[in-house]
């Protein structure tokens, strides 16, 4: 299979009254048309490892690469014009909360809309059309009526399901989906995750979703890396997530509660065996 995105190398640091820090230390990683799970406490690198993918990290904010290829393309030496084009038509990622995503002063089907003009002109018409059906594969009912609300009119798990129809609404080639169910009830979490699997399959793209769930990820990925302070520290198949070796890996999987058990209290991860600097 070959690769819809090579990376080699990522590195983001920041300044700081006492040097540089780096967020991400050394992440290389390989992505075809398949799903890449990325997981990892609060302050991984997780985030910014995908910000950096389509050049959303800025001053005093600095990235480097030793390679950042996209479909051939070298993503380091793209000006901030020639990365307009690429995001949203080639590159699309969904945030984490549509309350800050979305725009107040927007209806949904004018935003929805907005995604597909940016990268194409197309008659009226064509553009209402290719709306409501967006809508509908999103599992949106009436997207007539959905089309006119404001931000501020629909509930949580649609805003997302409207973040979603907006990312890829211009057919986009690779989705990162930065933990795009963190702020939904558990019951709207499958409903979205079904249907971001249902697009990516669907249109053969590639997905990189981003979360701190392992049990969650390891359901709808083929393949995991884990992070841990800016660094990949295990990559696994997803269906091999049990029989993972890093203490962290095992920490985290251990200390995510289970409906059957009986454990008085959840393990603290000991970091002092393994932990580096």
């Amino acid at each position: 299979m070959s690769a819809l995105l090579d990376v080699k190398n990522l590195r983001v640091s920041f300044p700081t009254p006492r040097g540089p820090v780096e967020v991400v230390r050394g992440v290389s990683f390989t992505l075809g048309r398949e799903r890449l799970g990325i997981v990892g406490e609060s302050g991984s690198g997780k985030s910014m490892t995908g910000r950096s993918i389509l050049k959303l990290v800025r001053a005093p904010g600095k990235v480097t690469a030793d390679r950042l290829s996209f479909d051939g393309i070298e993503l380091t030496a793209q000006s901030e014009r020639q990365m307009r084009a690429i995001r949203g038509a080639r590159i699309s990622m969904v945030m984490q909360d549509p309350k800050f995503s979305l725009n107040p002063v927007m209806t949904i089907g004018e935003q929805i809309a907005e995604a597909l003009l940016t990268h194409q002109t197309l008659p009226r018409s064509e553009i209402r059309a290719r709306v409501f059906a967006m809508l509908e594969s999103v599992r949106i009912n009436d997207p007539e009526r959905v089309a006119k609300l404001y931000p501020h009119e629909v509930s949580g798990g649609m805003g997302q399901r409207v973040m979603i129809a907006m990312m890829l609404i211009p057919e986009p080639d690779l989705l990162i989906a930065d933990e795009p169910t963190s702020a939904l009830d558990v019951s709207v979490q499958a409903q979205v995750l079904d249907i971001i699997n249902e697009q990516i399959v669907g249109k053969g793209m590639g997905l990189i979703l981003i979360s701190h769930d392992l049990n969650l990820v390891a359901s709808y990925c083929d393949r995991i890396l884990v992070m841990y302070r800016g660094e990949v520290v295990e990559a696994c198949k997803a269906s091999e997530l049990g029989q993972t070796k890093h203490p962290y890996t095992r920490g985290l999987l251990a200390a995510m509660p289970r409906i059957d058990e009986n454990r008085d209290e959840l393990p603290v991860l000991d970091r002092s065996a393994w932990a580096t600097a």
